[in-house]
């Protein structure tokens, strides 16, 4: 089996992601991709890390044309124009993953109260596969979209959401603190990730208004089924990819030292069969898992609080190797395929 994979939104460093680990996927490879302001120049000369990696000029969006060429095609554009952009795809007949966060919450008025803008395909609100096979494999497997999962909320749901399944700590008092890696900003020039501004330099922003924290909250309901109450400050760091979340929760026995005894065991039964997904005793760290679909988290008693990081790469489980795991799933594949 081979799978024709289209790209849409080729030029930003999610798109860069996918054509370098495509590169090394046995069946998978990359047919088409598009750029709106670039097309018709090739791909290498906006990422020259290709150049002899993949041949391939750069296109206008035709949706019925990259329909009839793919198998399947990942949608790298921002949400509202995403959303347009997939429906079009979708109804011309082939798979989409959808990078943007036009599909992963569970209602519309959730969507539009935090994005501010109407949706523009508001019937598959709350009736897409969300893009986590560790929690939604059988929904992906046979999906015609499915939303890739936000970066932060990856580094967060994973380590939560079996917690709060097994009833180990208190779902109104969760804090999450994020680090992120400036690419995690997106390639399009802006004041705030210039180096001058970045380097040598961390900042929190969006305070109690970021997009993905009705995302952490709106996915460990839907998986552990009970509501949470999320406080969520993502910080920008002077390094280029990685995210590390630290997360204070409260153990409901009380007993912080024993708990996190229990959270470890948790943890290994839950993801025993998931392969990017590792507990660990030392401290994770962004090199550890830099590059890698991987995942690593451990635990730590803290006074009365249990402390939980999470490391993963923002472009990679956080973005584009998470599309290309959730791809294998989509076409009956090792989830591993490419990816290791």
């Amino acid at each position: 089996m081979s799978i024709a994979v289209g790209l849409v939104g080729a030029t930003g460093y999610t798109g860069l992601e996918v054509a370098r680990l495509l590169a090394s996927h046995p069946t998978a490879k990359i047919v088409a991709a598009t750029a709106r302001a670039d097309a018709g120049t090739s791909i290498a000369s906006v990422h020259p890390s290709l150049a002899g990696v993949l041949d391939l000029t750069l296109q206008e969006l035709d949706a019925e044309s990259l329909a009839k060429r793919c198998d399947v095609v990942m949608c790298c554009l921002p949400h509202g124009a995403s959303a347009e952009t997939v429906h079009d795809l979708i109804k011309a007949g082939t798979r989409v993953i959808d990078f943007s966060a036009d599909f992963r919450l569970s209602s519309r008025d959730l969507y539009e109260s935090w994005y501010k803008v109407v949706h523009p395909w508001p019937d598959r609100i709350g009736k897409t596969a969300y893009g986590m096979p560790e929690f939604f494999a059988k929904e992906i497997a046979d999906a015609d979209l499915v939303a890739n999962p936000g970066c932060y909320p990856t580094s967060a749901i994973l380590p939560l959401a079996p917690l709060v399944q097994s009833g180990l700590i208190d779902t109104g008092d969760i804090i999450v603190d994020s680090k992120s890696g400036v690419s995690g900003a997106g390639r399009s020039a802006k004041i705030g990730t210039l180096y001058c501004e970045t380097n040598e330099s961390i900042s929190a922003y969006s305070v109690g208004s970021h997009r993905h924290q009705p995302e952490i909250e709106d996915l460990v309901h839907r998986i552990a089924g009970t509501s949470v109450r999320v406080v969520f400050t993502p910080h920008l760091t002077p390094m280029d990819r990685g995210i590390l979340s630290t997360i204070y929760v409260r153990p409901t026995s009380g007993d912080a030292k024993t708990s996190a005894e229990q959270v470890m065991r948790t943890w290994r039964e839950r993801y025993a069969g998931c392969p990017f997904i590792t507990p660990v005793d030392h401290l994770p760290a962004t090199k550890h898992v830099a590059g890698t679909n991987r995942v690593q988290m451990t635990v730590r008693a803290s006074g009365d609080r249990l402390v939980l990081v999470c490391a993963i790469d923002n472009l990679a489980k956080g973005a584009s190797g998470a599309a290309i795991q959730n791809m294998n799933v989509m076409f009956s594949l090792d989830e591993t395929t490419g990816l290791t």
